[in-house]
């Protein structure tokens, strides 16, 4: 890593074999399941030039060849416990010090063995397999990660790409791993009908469950077992990220934590985030706020709870109940929707260009056209949304308490073109899928209830209240508008089939360097609501629409 390149590099003259497309050395004369070179094989690899009156940096994408030495020297140093060595291969030698020292030391790992894959341009998969070892108990671990090689600009040197990712794709940067006493009781966490709640039976629960037994574990009279876990740093806790088990050497007891999920609706929900990428949804019960199901397609990282996308048009019944309560329109008011409406500077267009030219404001709605709710930007205040918001909705107060970490939806105040783009939930608005349940969920009771997963009896702790309440002709209004849209409007496709007190609403928010938007749908039908997100899904009522109408159809 040192800035002075060495005038000579002499190459290496014995090749290592190649063996079933894995480069092997005998170092010691043990047999090692990494490629690896020796000497100054690596630095002569790079290309460079280098004499006492000139020194050349080499720039543009890294070679295959570079990406065989620079990994096969991290990965042989590593396994051969040459941290230092290991280290100077990256492109932060202090942080992966730490981590890497702390892997023997801090997760006591040791035998470890490091087998590379093929290479995929500059990404090198490969597999661990390690013991975990504390005081007399020990338990083999095995996992894949994978490494980047990356050209560092300031001396075209080829080196891996630090993360904490390297070490166990669990980790984010700042993370550790440590084996001991766990310091946090296992839970067993139930559903509303008693029944056990595991990640093998219910793969989105993974973080969920990760939550309840930090929220609770201390407290649930369970016993700390011995594991090795990932302990969050700041930023994955500034994150609500929660620490994870990645083996249990002795089984602690488990103390009893009961949710307020449906088992029905949760298998149910699992079942329809499978059948689409990247798709997450919620369902809620609006007269107590109980949340009955969340799944994710993605097991990493709850969207349902802590996702912060911008939520497209279902924004806009947050925008609606603010309009109807200022009375600047009314569901059936003579409302067109023109083809573009310029607000400071910006041209907004209607997807597809659309226009109403003769129509109300219900039909504006259903049919979810943009410019009919940016046209009364002017007649608004920089703040009337964002209090809207907080006020009637509970949303972007960062108060909500629903038993595991979740993000409480963000409308910041904003001026200009952007205060008009968040009418339309764009700009700097943020919702998830349990945000807008939630939304659904206020229309339907006329109250906001804070949506909560563990009943606040288990720990007497206080949910968060709206400061005040739609009246019930705003109510009606919105009821009205929803209703049409599951109707007639864009939502009329996925909630075909839907019987009884039904409302929904689609939307579709554009993303930068995303080809297709962000499907989005919301929808109540009795005391029962949903909302769900396909991101890179196109629109909402091709996408999420008929998950969320699937789990509103079983009732609850």
């Amino acid at each position: 890593m040192g800035k002075r390149r060495r005038v000579a590099e002499r190459r290496n003259t014995t090749r290592p074999a190649v063996l079933g497309g894995m480069i092997a050395v005998v170092v010691g004369g043990v047999g090692f399941g990494v490629y690896a070179l020796t000497g100054g094989g690596a630095a002569a690899d790079e290309g460079t030039s280098a004499t006492a009156d000139h020194k050349a940096v080499k720039t543009g994408p890294v070679s295959a060849a570079e990406v065989h030495a620079v990994s096969a020297r991290f990965l042989t140093a590593w396994q051969q416990g040459r941290i230092s060595e290991a280290a100077a291969a990256t492109t932060d030698a202090p942080d992966a010090t730490k981590l890497l020292t702390g892997f023997t030391k801090d997760a006591r790992l040791k035998g470890v063995t490091l087998t590379p894959g093929a290479a995929t341009g500059a990404k090198v998969p490969f597999s661990v397999k390690a013991t975990v070892s504390y005081q007399k108990l020990s338990k083999p671990l095995a996992y894949g990660s994978s490494l980047t090689v990356v050209r560092r600009a300031s001396d075209g040197r080829p080196l891996v790409d630090w993360h904490s990712s390297v070490v166990h794709p669990d980790l984010q940067d700042g993370d550790t791993l440590v084996t001991g006493e766990s310091g946090t009781p296992p839970v067993k966490a139930l559903d509303r009908d008693g029944g056990e709640l595991t990640a093998a039976k219910y793969p989105s629960l993974g973080t969920v469950l990760d939550g309840l037994r930090e929220k609770y574990g201390k407290t649930a009279g369970g016993k700390a077992g011995i594991e090795l876990r990932v302990v969050r740093g700041k930023a994955s806790q500034k994150a609500q990220l929660s620490d994870k088990t990645l083996a249990e050497l002795s089984q602690g007891t488990p103390g009893t934590v009961k949710t307020t999920l449906n088992p029905a609706l949760q298998a149910a929900a699992e079942q329809q985030v499978a059948k689409q990428a990247k798709a997450s949804v919620v369902v809620v019960r609006p007269s107590t706020g109980e949340i009955l199901a969340v799944a994710n397609s993605g097991h990493g990282f709850n969207v349902g709870f802590q996702g912060s996308l911008a939520p497209g048009s279902t924004m806009k019944i947050v925008t609606s109940t603010m309009l109807f309560e200022k009375k600047l329109t009314t569901p059936d008011a003579s409302h067109p929707c023109p083809k573009t409406y310029k607000l400071a500077g910006w041209t907004f267009h209607n997807d597809d260009n659309s226009e109403i030219k003769k129509g109300t404001f219900e039909q504006s709605f259903g049919a979810s056209c943009n410019n009919a709710f940016i046209d009364f930007a002017p007649k608004l205040s920089n703040s009337d949304l964002t209090n809207e918001a907080q006020q009637v909705y509970g949303l972007g107060m960062d108060n909500w308490a629903i038993g595991v970490p979740s993000f409480d939806g963000s409308v910041p105040v904003q001026s200009g073109a952007q205060m008009g783009a968040s009418l339309i939930g764009q700009g700097g608005v943020r919702m998830n899928p349990l945000n807008m349940a939630s939304v659904a969920s206020t229309v339907e009771t006329g109250t906001f209830h804070q949506p909560y997963l563990v009943s606040p009896s288990v720990d007497n702790r206080t949910l968060a209240k709206a400061s005040r309440t739609m009246s019930s002709k705003t109510q009606g209004q919105l009821k009205e508008v929803m209703r049409f849209t599951a109707a007639y409007g864009t939502a009329a496709k996925a909630m075909a089939g839907v019987s009884g007190d039904v409302g929904a609403k689609t939307g579709s928010a554009e993303v930068d360097g995303q080809k297709k938007p962000n499907g989005w749908f919301t929808a109540y039908r009795g005391d029962l609501a949903a909302a769900g997100v396909v991101e890179a899904g196109g629109h909402g009522g091709d996408t999420a629409g008929p998950i969320v109408a699937a789990l509103l159809k079983m009732g609850g």
